[in-house]
């Protein structure tokens, strides 16, 4: 999920609608709203929100330490101008990234998956099974895999936290946002049983995890290597040995 922040309402709710048509989910947030519900929210919240878009606010100095401090979600300024001492003033503070209006809210989205690929720490397996921030759709063995939009979104996070476990409130966090009160939340259960049906008939093995009241995890199998020039094999569509690599920023355009 994404937060935005900034002073004035309408600008608020124009990013709220500029997301949602991109299909992510987002809420727009008063500075001082903001403050209150970083000091409260929990550390699952935390884990589901990807992202913090800073706008017009009083004072930007300290709240990228302290959105840190919670999570990992990734920090962008937007700033008004083409002020070097605005710009330069943000990235003091603490920010990932620093952009000027106007911007697309996929511009923003596609910023924030290539912050957050760059914390992801660097795997040492064969990348066979790559996972496209930004909306694109996996690769099995070089073939896309065509999933509906929240079951992108849905691999897009297990595959961010790779061998850690997630909790479906966190994957409902990601998909559907925190305040939505229109959507209960066993629907993750739905979308995870589809999306493992269709991994399962791509790589030919179940690469989720799911215990009860633990979660869900992610781990694919490492690739085969050739041993003579210690380059990966490749492997046939449905054959298992695949790894995933979210090194790849590719703008996607599939219409769900």
């Amino acid at each position: 999920m994404i937060a935005f922040i900034d002073e004035r309402e309408t600008v608020r709710t124009v990013y709220e609608s500029w997301f949602a048509r991109e299909g992510a989910s987002s809420i727009g947030l008063s500075p001082l709203d903001f403050q209150v519900w970083l000091d409260t929210i929990s550390e699952s919240d935390a884990e589901a929100l990807e992202a913090v878009i800073i706008g017009q606010v009083p004072a930007i100095e300290g709240l990228p330490h302290k959105i840190r401090r919670k999570g990992r979600a990734a920090t962008i300024a937007i700033v008004e101008g083409r002020s070097l001492e605005e710009t330069l003033t943000a990235f003091r503070a603490g920010v990932d990234d620093v952009v000027r209006k106007p911007v697309h809210a996929r511009e923003l989205m596609a910023r924030i998956d290539a912050i957050l690929q760059r914390k992801v720490a660097e795997r040492s397996a064969v990348n066979h099974c790559r996972v496209f921030a930004g909306g694109g759709d996996p690769a099995i063995g070089g073939v896309p895999l065509s999933l509906p939009r929240r079951e992108r979104r849905i691999l897009e996070y297990l595959a961010r936290n790779e061998g850690r476990r997630v909790s479906k409130t966190q994957l409902f966090n990601t998909v559907y946002g925190m305040f939505d009160n229109n959507v209960n939340e066993s629907i993750v259960e739905s979308h995870v049983s589809k999306l493992r049906k269709k991994l399962r008939n791509a790589i030919g093995y179940d690469p989720i995890d799911s215990k009860r009241f633990l979660g869900y995890l992610l781990q694919f199998r490492p690739a085969a290597v050739d041993a003579v020039n210690d380059q990966p094999r490749s492997a046939p569509r449905g054959l298992p040995g695949h790894s995933y690599d979210l090194g790849a920023i590719e703008p996607a355009s599939v219409a769900d």
